[in-house]
């Protein structure tokens, strides 16, 4: 199964993708492209540094989003992507990604959807005083955080808890949950 992962930031889950792959934790699936929306940013260098090919644009120099994710669903064709995985990717789907790759687009977050939506998922957990959060891995439809869920791990949180720590805590998670559905679904697809 071919991937492409889409992330905005530092990449830890697009790193724990690759690390999952070459320690053979996921099985037949290859990450062929990354795309991202920040041309600096830190996983577009660890793409770059394990020769996997990158698109890079920034949307605000396209006429609009149709504009942008013609030219991605482009990149997805041209590497024959069966899946796409958000991974840290701030920015919602439109029409054109969504109707080309429908159900076959995950995205993770940092919470147990539903609760704690969108922007800053760690940060609304705290603010709200929760005992429990967590990690969902779901199918991405048109709203935000709003899909399928395919998977969630929960997370204790402390009274001590800082953003900091349930940060890293978070994360561990991610980067275990992620990569186990990544495998699942590419059984699936080897079953069809």
């Amino acid at each position: 199964m071919k991937i492409a992962v889409f992330a905005s930031g530092t990449g830890s889950n697009f790193a724990a993708i690759l690390e999952a792959i070459k320690s053979k934790e996921i099985s037949n699936v290859e990450v062929v492209l990354l795309v991202s929306d920040r041309l600096e940013a830190l996983a577009v260098k660890k793409a770059k540094d394990e020769a996997i090919p990158v698109f890079t644009f920034r949307a605000k120099d396209y006429p609009s989003k149709e504009a942008y994710e013609k030219e991605i669903l482009d990149e997805l064709t041209k590497w024959n992507v069966d899946l796409i995985v958000l991974a840290g990717f701030m920015r919602l789907l439109g029409s054109v990604l969504l109707g080309a790759y429908d159900g076959r687009i995950i995205n993770v977050h940092p919470s147990l959807l539903p609760a704690f939506k969108g922007k800053d998922a760690i940060g609304q957990a705290l603010d709200y005083g929760v005992k429990v959060t967590g990690v969902t891995v779901h199918y991405v439809d048109e709203g935000m955080d709003t899909g399928p869920i395919i998977a969630q791990q929960a997370i204790t949180v402390y009274s001590d808890e800082t953003r900091e720590t349930l940060i890293k805590k978070i994360q561990v998670q991610e980067h275990r949950l992620l990569p186990k559905v990544i495998q699942s679904l590419a059984n699936k697809e080897e079953r069809k």
